[in-house]
Parts: structure tokens; sequence; C-alpha cells
């Protein structure tokens, strides 16, 4: 019971930190740009930057994630290209769920995140670091953690409960929901693997196919299914009914071959 507690304070303490990183390094940021804080991305981008890097140092220095090499001695490129081909299948099935739950995020927040992802600063910040910095904190410290704390066969409940705080960590309804969906496979392929360098392709991914409409088709970067297919919801069903095609037996490859490395210690509450 007491090693339990113990951890559940260590999994809140990781969460503490990586939020507290961002309230300061936003606070310090606000300083300097106090009157362009809501309406310029260059202190976004400077924060996403300065507070992922602080991150992952922090987290690399305390030893909160152990670094190890055992996964990628496997090899295993074509499982990443399964987390490839898997992620670009979840962008049109999500957006639609979206759409259908009526989830958006607020304007302001929206035009922001455009230019953001219109800048080359903010594809290293948002596409590169922060996919990393997240990865390490919810999966290979929080996520970690949890599942020490579950019995064999409950890990689904580790994942579910990194996946909420994770989705809640965004701030709003519509992130919420896309992180937190994204958040159940990225737990999953932790779980499977004990590796956050799934994740973090996948997390990368995602957030590249969103930098690469912002920059090649601005017009879309905010515009819905149905207004993108010009009102035909036909075709929209058929690009949900495509994209799931291409999910299912992606999601099938990584279930046989997202596996553990066999030299990789494993604590007893995270096997199968």
């Amino acid at each position: 019971m007491k090693q339990n507690l113990r951890k559940w304070m260590d999994a809140t303490m990781f969460l503490v930190a990586f939020l507290l990183i961002q309230i300061i390094v936003g606070i310090i940021v606000g300083l300097f740009f106090h009157n362009d804080l809501n309406t310029s991305p260059t202190p976004v981008i400077i924060i996403s930057l300065a507070s992922s890097l602080l991150t992952i140092i922090l987290f690399a220095w305390r030893k909160w994630l152990p670094i190890t090499r055992a996964y990628l001695q496997t090899r295993p490129w074509t499982a990443l290209l399964w987390v490839v081909i898997m992620t670009l299948g979840t962008v049109i099935p999500s957006q639609w769920m979206e759409e259908v739950l009526n989830l958006k995020m607020p304007e302001d927040l929206e035009r922001l995140m455009t230019q953001i992802l219109s800048n080359p600063w903010g594809y290293i910040a948002i596409g590169i670091l922060v996919p990393l910095a997240e990865e390490i904190v919810f999966r290979g410290a929080i996520l970690r953690t949890l599942l020490a704390i579950f019995p064999k066969g409950q890990h689904w409940v580790a994942i579910i409960i990194s996946a909420v705080v994770f989705g809640a960590a965004h701030g709003n309804m519509a992130q919420f929901f896309h992180a937190a969906l994204l958040g159940l496979l990225l737990g999953w392929m932790y779980w499977r693997t004990g590796s956050i360098v799934p994740g973090v392709v996948l997390h990368w991914v995602n957030n590249s196919v969103a930098y690469i409409i912002t920059r090649l088709w601005p017009d879309m970067a905010d515009a819905s299914l149905i207004d993108i297919f010009k009102g035909n919801e036909h075709n929209v069903w058929l690009a949900v009914g495509f994209s799931l095609l291409i999910f299912l037996p992606a999601l099938y490859q990584l279930s046989i071959r997202l596996k553990k490395p066999a030299a990789q210690p494993v604590e007893k509450s995270e096997q199968e």
C-alpha cells in the first residue's frame, strides 16, 4: 500500500513538474511579449521550444525516464512504418468525430495555432520537440509509474487514466478529445514495447500532418470535412471508410509486431 501511494505521488509529481515548467516559462516570456502574447505566434513558439527543452533536460537529469537503446536495438523499422501508416489512418476519422460531436477550439486559439504551424520554428516546436517532451512525461514517466501500480490484467486502467490526463493537459475540449483518443493508442504502444519510440513517431506524424496541411493548403487548416468535399456528404463517408481501411489493418499489424525487447527488464505488473 505504501509503495503504491508513493507511485501515485510520483506520477502526480511528474505531471506537476510538466505543468509548472509551462507556467513559469509562460510567465517569463509574457514579461517580454506582454502586448503580443495572444495575437502573435512568436511568444507561443518560444514558450513551446523553451518548455519542451527544459522538460526533456529535467526528466533526463532526474532519471524520471529510464534511457535505454534496447528497443531500437531490436531494429523495429517495419513496426515503426506501420505506426506511420496507422497514424495517417486516424486523421480523417478523428476530424469527423470532432465535427459530429461539435467540438471546436476557441477561435482565437485556432487562429493562433494556424499561425504557429505556418512558421518553420513552429514546426520545430510543435512537430519535433513537443512530441518528444510529451511522450517522455505522459508515457515514459506517468504511464510507466501507473503500470507498476495496477496488477496483471488491469493495464488498461493505467492506459485510460494516462490518456485522460494527457487530453486534459491540452486545456480545451476539442484538443482533449483528440489527444485522449491518441493517448489510448500511445499508451497501448508503450505497454506493448516498454519504449516511447513508437509513441514519438505517432506523435510526430500526427503533428506533422497538421503542419503540412497548414503550409500547403492554408485555407483548409480550419475547414470542416463537408467543406473540403464541397458539401458532398457521400464523399465524406467514403473518406472516413477509406481511412479506416488504412487504420484497422495497420492496428492489426502492430498488435503482432509491437513487442518488448527480450533483454529489457520488465516489472511484473507490466507483463501480459
